[in-house]
């Protein structure tokens, strides 16, 4: 089981990126993952990035979290994927871990899955984050999410998901690294 990092045309590349290299610096074997047809991605700056694998080609088993960059118009063709909504519904039916960062939390939101709960995205998609508690904190880590505010919080939205998956030492051991501590 992998953490996996969903791409959509659109994509937040510091909100796709920065996390992985946190993660995979800190031994976690995230990979990266196309929604389209195609493992070549472009991101929101016009930056093509080749994903490790194709929806088609993975399993819902080998999943260990959900993870949504932001991104115009990646959030929105994110939200508009019927495969990624089946696995998102199924990991909420049970509780596994997700994450999404930016305008992505609205994806969650829009599915009723942030209600009663604190929660933040990129200011203006908080209308989409249906019964939450909007804080407009850089990360948010409640329950089974890890939500972050936008670009300016992609290191520690990764840092905050590296702690959940490795524990705190990792993430720290990492941060200091990075130069970040």
């Amino acid at each position: 089981m992998k953490p996996m990092i969903f791409l959509a045309e659109g994509f937040e590349e510091s909100e796709a990126l920065l996390p992985l290299d946190i993660l995979r610096r800190g031994g976690v074997d995230a990979i990266t993952v196309s929604v389209s047809l195609d493992k070549v991605v472009k991101s929101s700056h016009g930056v093509q990035i080749v994903a490790d694998a194709l929806m088609s080609e993975i399993s819902a088993a080998d999943v260990q979290m959900i993870i949504l960059p932001g991104g115009l118009p990646g959030a929105t063709n994110l939200d508009t994927c019927a495969e990624l909504d089946k696995l998102i519904m199924d990991f909420a039916a049970v509780g596994k871990p997700m994450a999404a960062i930016c305008a992505a939390p609205m994806v969650y939101g829009k599915r009723g899955l942030l209600k009663g709960k604190k929660a933040t995205c990129y200011p203006g998609f908080d209308k989409y984050l249906e019964g939450a508690e909007y804080t407009g904190a850089l990360v948010e880590c409640v329950d089974n999410f890890v939500l972050g505010k936008g670009p300016a919080a992609a290191a520690e939205f990764g840092f905050a998901i590296l702690e959940k998956l490795a524990g705190s030492e990792k993430a720290a051991e990492v941060r200091k690294g990075m130069l970040y501590a």
